[in-house]
């Protein structure tokens, strides 16, 4: 599929995708395959003023009657899933296959919030009072906004989009610069889906924000905007989290992940492995769950590791549409630049390097392949505190099973973790309160790759946010509590006497 024929299968026409001040590139070759217009300050201001002007008219349909416009979404991502697969990949340099997964994800998500729509559940309190009634209800937010990272182009605006749309709230999407051009197509498949719907959906339901940092920066200070979620480091999260404080809005921070796997001597090391290769160098180690950290116990250290540095050296990286292909480029020169510079603090840490190198220069000399690091880490350095959004996998030696579960928790970072054990007390003791400290911990699969029935996130400076899956509706809601008195007298609650009839 050329791309041509993406743009066509999306409906992205000449004046989407051209004409623009914002230049985009593809990893693969580091071509320039669009130039996208940039919304200016006054253009931002008239789409978070139309977002509201949409809230106020979508939050009076009904929940079940709003899902049904996920479910027409859901089937139109069907419909394009190839195409829209194969526009993730041109885009962020993920293989074929992980495009398809990610849209397959979005396409779940809408399955799960068709349903979610008849389950906006509040609760019936039974009071203290006599012949009174307390409930609790969840209502519409307002505008939500979204701002979403290169690595996951379209799945992140549909795990936060799909549940905001059923529980009666407008959508403003603010992608990565590097990647607009998914997003413009995601725009066109969501206005697809509202003429499909019907004339009772308004205008201005979904919009999205193109532009660098400056057009974030505005719609996170917008008082218009009562919820951002936003993905990205840790670094921005600190920025997008104090801002939203600052002016009482609620924040859903989905930020970085230092990401560890504890192969016990018990496991089944043929799995073990397949989640470790997978977890480390699927999407170029550009996930925030890649694996980022290994702790194998010294009884079979030897083997786990003889056999991941052969598989090490014999993957196939290239151009990611290549359907042979298991690792594609990284997003640029600057994730080139941290990946060596990491590599070089390693080696000066006592780490033994095996990989990194760049490859495929004379073939694609403006694009950024690397054979993926997997650094020994032999006794100077008992863990890594940072997180290289890059395909380096640390390896440590272990041989307690309390000082692993420790040394994975001893980082910043708290989103994903996993155990390979047959040992069914030690994979209980992971996941119990003194285990894994991580929202995600996993056992006998890997870190990365998460279903949307599971809410997704995790915690210190991941953020702490919850997308997808469990009760993660409620953040883009808010909570009334009514009580309700049907006798004809008004007792206090708590007792309390206020006596004024001589009044």
């Amino acid at each position: 599929m050329n791309i041509k024929d993406i743009f066509e299968q999306l409906d992205l026409r000449d004046s989407d995708v051209q004409g623009g001040e914002l230049a985009v590139h593809s990893p693969i070759d580091g071509a320039q395959i669009a130039a996208v217009k940039v919304d200016s300050k006054e253009q931002i201001d008239t789409k978070i003023n139309n977002a509201q002007t949409a809230f106020k008219q979508w939050r009076n349909i009904p929940a079940p009657r709003r899902g049904e416009l996920v479910r027409l979404l859901g089937n139109l991502l069907r419909e394009k899933k190839e195409a829209l697969g194969a526009l993730v990949s041109l885009e962020c340099g993920k293989i074929y296959q992980e495009g398809l997964g990610e849209v397959q994800e979005m396409i779940d998500i809408c399955d799960f919030a068709v349903g979610q729509a008849r389950q906006l559940y509040g609760l019936t309190i039974v009071s203290e009072r006599p012949s009174h009634k307390m409930r609790e209800y969840w209502q519409p937010m307002g505008p939500i906004g979204v701002i979403s990272a290169f690595n996951f182009p379209v799945a992140v605006w549909s795990w936060n989009t799909a549940l905001a749309i059923i529980c009666g709230n407008s959508v403003i999407w603010k992608p990565s610069e590097k990647t607009p051009l998914t997003a413009i197509a995601c725009q066109k498949i969501f206005e697809q889906a509202l003429t499909q719907f019907g004339s009772d959906a308004p205008d201005n339901l979904m919009q999205v924000l193109i532009g660098e940092r400056e057009v974030g920066e505005q719609l996170v200070a917008s008082t218009k905007v009562p919820v951002i979620s936003a993905t990205g480091s840790s670094a921005m999260g600190r920025i997008v989290g104090t801002q939203v404080a600052q002016r009482f809005g609620r924040s859903l921070l989905e930020l970085g992940g230092n990401n560890a796997i504890i192969v016990a001597p018990s496991a089944d090391l043929s799995i073990a492995f397949q989640g470790i290769f997978f977890g480390a160098v699927g999407t170029c180690g550009q996930r925030c769950t890649s694996t980022r950290r290994i702790f194998v116990h010294a009884d079979v250290y030897d083997e786990l590791i003889g056999k991941l540095k052969h598989a090490y050296g014999q993957v196939k990286i290239g151009d990611p549409l290549d359907e042979n292909v298991l690792v594609g480029p990284l997003i640029d020169q600057d994730a080139y630049n941290n990946m060596q510079d990491a590599l070089i603090i390693a080696a000066r840490n006592g780490g033994e390097v095996v990989g990194g190198e760049r490859i495929l220069q004379d073939q694609y000399p403006e694009a950024y392949y690397v054979k993926p690091a997997l650094v020994e880490m032999l006794g100077r350095v008992d863990n890594v505190q940072e997180e290289t959004f890059a395909p380096i996998l640390y390896v440590f030696k272990y041989t307690d099973l309390e000082e692993a579960i420790e040394r994975q928790n001893d980082v910043p970072q708290g989103l994903s973790s996993a155990i390979f054990t047959t040992n069914v007390l030690e994979a209980e003791h992971f996941t119990c309160e003194s285990g894994s400290d991580c929202g995600i911990a996993n056992v006998n699969i890997g870190t990365s790759g998460a279903e949307i029935g599971g809410a997704f996130g995790g915690e210190k400076e991941t953020g702490g946010g919850r997308e997808s899956g469990s009760d993660a509706w409620k953040v883009y809601m808010r909570r009334m509590t009514s009580t309700l008195n049907y006798s004809k007298e008004l007792p206090l609650a708590q007792g309390i006497k206020f006596d004024f009839s001589d009044l």
